[in-house]
């Protein structure tokens, strides 16, 4: 499929994926055209197959104006990699999941292995719904060098430094692709369709089985000189009450080591075995291993430990948001991934330090909020990432 053929028509593209459907007439007043060159180039768009005319417009004096929408069969793939999980979803033109599938992945057994099954479910969905496939976007749980497509020594990934991940899988698919660092797109999906849409300078943070921050300034997502921005995870957090712990990433006191998805599941076992956790012993007991979820299971029936844990983990996160916050100046701060789901006692955690340690005049009218898209913010934002391109 060819993309658009100048400005205007990618700008009315990005507007129906955005927003719906429109009449011609209302289309030209949002991109600044007169109604004849509008229907010019919605015409030129639909010959191509792009777009669709559909029912009469309400009348706003002289001919009617017909609707106009993103075409029925236009199709977008996303693959999220997540650090046990993989993820295909195809989406219409307008974002909207068509067809999806999810399935556990060890991703330590390598990119040939799971990229082949990625293609394998990616046919599976293109089958199920149907259409013409425009593009697909990628997100990895590692650093990516955006321009090339590349993963670049991601810590949790042995084997996948620099391989050639766009390239492999625009030859497999048949269309564009794109691939980027999974928190940058979960960012640019909160900013599709989350609680972020209105602010165009705002930070996304994942806490999971890592740690990091989706930085998106003047709306789009911005990702450094070499695509590492944002990688706060392995930011050096102080801590009086204990030895810095050892991070994958190789050096020591890491705000990751302290309180990503491994080093919860370390501390409470650790809790588990020597007594200072009840609930955490009889759950190690009965499943032989712990993870972060049995630490949110822990807190949420109201276990001491792994209460202090949580708020210990949000403190220390806050640390590192307070400086982000005073250097960036951003409108919001959303909080997202699967440690997210521990809630308020982590969210006031971070509220208080970045409320507290913040100049005033950044913090003043500077909401921090858990995310309400939840894992639908990766789809969303490998599709957008995808379609921008499209229709760029």
């Amino acid at each position: 499929m060819d993309g658009p053929e100048n400005t205007h028509q990618a700008r009315i593209l990005r507007l129906l994926r955005d927003d719906g459907e429109r009449s011609r007439a209302e289309l030209g007043d949002a991109v600044g055209l007169s109604r004849s060159k509008a229907a010019v180039e919605v015409t030129r768009l639909a010959d191509r197959g792009l777009l669709e005319g559909g029912e009469p417009a309400a009348s706003r004096g002289g001919r009617r104006s017909s609707i106009v929408r993103i075409a029925a069969g236009m199709r977008f793939l996303s693959i999220a990699l997540g650090a046990t999980s993989l993820e295909v979803t195809l989406t219409d033109g307008e974002l909207r999941p068509v067809a999806r599938v999810t399935e556990q992945v060890d991703l330590r057994r390598g990119p040939a292995a799971v990229l082949g099954r990625a293609v394998e479910l990616a046919v599976k969905v293109r089958a199920e719904g149907g259409g013409f496939l425009c593009g697909a976007g990628v997100g990895i749980p590692g650093p990516v060098r955006f321009a090339d497509g590349v993963p670049v020594a991601p810590p949790f990934l042995p084997g996948w430094d620099r391989h050639p991940v766009r390239d492999q899988l625009a030859d497999e698919l048949g269309c564009p692709v794109l691939v980027d660092n999974d928190v940058n797109l979960m960012a640019l999906g909160e900013k599709h369709a989350g609680i972020a849409k209105p602010f165009d300078d705002f930070l996304f943070v994942k806490i999971g089985a890592g740690i990091g921050a989706g930085i998106v300034m003047r709306g789009g997502v911005y990702r450094g000189a070499n695509g590492c921005a944002g990688d706060i995870g392995h930011t050096a957090v102080m801590s009086p009450d204990r030895p810095p712990p050892q991070c994958v990433c190789g050096n020591t006191g890491c705000l990751e080591a302290y309180f990503g998805g491994a080093a919860l599941a370390r501390d409470a076992t650790a809790a588990a075995e020597d007594g200072r956790s009840d609930f955490l012993a009889l759950r190690l007991s009965s499943t032989g291993a712990l993870t972060a979820r049995d630490v949110a299971d822990a807190m949420a029936a109201g276990d001491h430990f792994a209460t202090t844990l949580v708020r210990d983990g949000g403190r220390r996160v806050g640390q590192v948001l307070a400086g982000l916050v005073s250097f960036f100046n951003p409108g919001m701060i959303v909080i997202g991934g699967g440690l997210s789901g521990m809630g308020h006692a982590l969210l006031a955690e971070i509220r208080g330090v970045v409320y507290r340690s913040s100049l005033p005049l950044a913090t003043g009218d500077m909401p921090i909020v858990l995310s309400e898209l939840g894992e639908d913010a990766a789809y969303l934002g490998a599709t957008r990432m995808i379609s921008d391109r499209v229709f760029s």
